[in-house]
């Protein structure tokens, strides 16, 4: 080994000690204090850069391996959490925003594949038949093991026109299947809406956006034009969230002024938030418009059956579990998929950015919803016969813990109990149910309950988490921020 490449090595060594040093004691400087640093650890990183500069087969530049390294560290602590380079930045703005230039599928990864959480409504992949569990193991005959969930997206992203083969693993399947998908521009419609009959509507939310809160409320007013409303079905099945204050916001719009909603609650002071129903938690910015003007005041009180599944999450749960825990609706469904967990986005110098845990979302009864969901007061299965198994939030490798029941990351499944795993489920091969059709028969029992006709169940066993008292096992913050 060189002396220069040493040399090297050391500095190298040097300076990633001391952008760490600066972002250890900076992030704990007003909390416990600092703390050594894992010098040991350190120490092999730099070893083990200085062995990839050596010794790899191709030449590696600098800022690669820093990036790689700098994007496992971040990826490793939990499904949720990611580096973001300024077009990685970007591209989660753009995707926030509603219109994007893909397939339309919510992802996650697991064993290095891409694992579909949920599709979306009206797109390629929908309309496709990709499904939620789904695993995505090739992209146009290329394998995706070995690539972040973020290269994996930009590589499904792309002109609208092109298109793409995906290989998919699906559970029951004896063989791989292929799908070609002509990408689109994704317009997601976030509300839709439609009178079911005299008396009994319909709304649909497809993802949280900017303006949800006020589309919902125009979607409403348009129901009640049409005359009295004696129930309103709410769906949220393969809402896979969006953006929190939208969550309070269609809360709000059925619950009484300044309940609470959700809160939060982590290590740090500033993620210990209560979230109401009033203006300053659901509005989008500080215009001092209040994106419930307008909403027809019987919304308060009309009966409601919200309507969840596997692919119901984080914002969807928000909301589906406030309203259960005020009793407000009637949540009829599957469990939802348990995405309790909130991240933020930290910018760093560059513009680049990292998007990491921060805290857990409660119910205002304190149920946590981290890797359990919400439990449906109606349990109906997604077709008369059976429900076909769906991917949840605790399914995903490396998922963070429910502090209720404080349980550890399960472990990988060894050998063994592989071996004694029950035969494969029945392949879901059919075409996907359209929502608040005839022929959803979710959607068919949701109206029958309102109507006030017998609905087709399966008992819901009492546990813990659906039968506690009002109590919450993380006391709320004293103060509201």
């Amino acid at each position: 080994m060189s002396s220069k490449f040493k040399q090297a090595g050391l500095v190298m060594s040097g300076v990633v000690v001391g952008v760490l040093l600066s972002l250890h004691f900076s992030a704990r400087a007003d909390r416990e204090g600092p703390t050594p640093l894992p010098v040991e650890e350190m120490r092999a990183f730099a070893t083990v850069f200085e062995a990839i500069k050596q010794n790899y087969v191709d030449s590696v530049d600098d800022k690669k391996l820093v990036k790689n390294a700098v994007s496992g560290m971040v990826s490793g602590l939990d499904p949720h959490s990611t580096y973001l380079d300024q077009e990685e930045k970007k591209d989660l703005q753009v995707s926030i925003s509603g219109e994007f230039g893909g397939l339309g599928i919510e992802v996650g990864m697991e064993d290095g594949f891409v694992k579909v959480v949920s599709p979306i409504e009206d797109t390629p992949a929908f309309r496709a038949g990709v499904k939620a569990g789904d695993l995505i193991v090739r992209l146009d005959n290329e394998s995706v093991k070995g690539l972040s969930l973020n290269d994996a997206v930009k590589r499904m992203r792309g002109k609208p026109g092109t298109k793409i083969n995906l290989t998919i693993a699906r559970k029951g399947a004896e063989a791989p299947i292929e799908v070609t998908l002509t990408r689109e521009v994704i317009k997601v419609q976030s509300v839709k809406s439609k009178l079911i009959e005299p008396g009994y509507g319909y709304v649909r939310l497809t993802q949280f956006q900017r303006n949800t809160t006020s589309d919902l409320v125009r979607h409403l007013d348009r129901i009640y034009k049409q005359g009295p409303v004696k129930g309103l079905v709410l769906d949220l099945r393969n809402d896979p969230g969006g953006l929190l204050n939208n969550a309070v916001g269609v809360s709000a719009a059925f619950l009484p002024k300044d309940a609470l909603v959700v809160y939060t609650d982590g290590r740090l002071p500033d993620a210990k938030t209560k979230f109401f129903a009033s203006l300053d938690y659901y509005r989008a910015d500080n215009s001092g418009d209040d994106p419930l003007k307008g909403l027809p005041p019987e919304a308060k009180k009309v009966p409601i059956v919200v309507l969840v599944n596997g692919g119901s999450a984080s914002a969807s749960e928000i909301v589906a579990g406030a309203l259960q825990d005020y009793k407000r609706a009637t949540i009829l469904g599957t469990q939802t998929f348990g995405k309790g967990s909130v991240q933020s986005v930290i910018d760093l110098p560059g513009g680049t950015a990292v998007k990491i845990t921060t805290a857990r979302y409660f119910t205002p009864n304190g149920r946590s919803i981290q890797a359990k969901g919400i439990e449906p007061d109606l349990l109906v299965e997604e077709t008369a016969g059976a429900n076909f198994p769906r991917l949840r939030e605790a399914d995903l490798q490396g998922h963070l813990s429910n502090p209720k029941d404080g349980a550890a990351v399960p472990a990988a499944p060894t050998k063994a109990t592989e071996e004694k795993a029950p035969p494969p489920a029945k392949v879901d091969n059919a075409p996907p149910i359209e929502f608040g059709t005839k022929g959803d028969f979710q959607f068919e029992q949701a109206v029958n309950h309102l109507k006030g006709l017998p609905v087709q169940t399966k008992p819901v066993t009492p546990t813990a988490e659906t039968s506690a008292p009002a109590v919450a096992p993380v006391a709320p913050p004293e103060k509201a921020k």
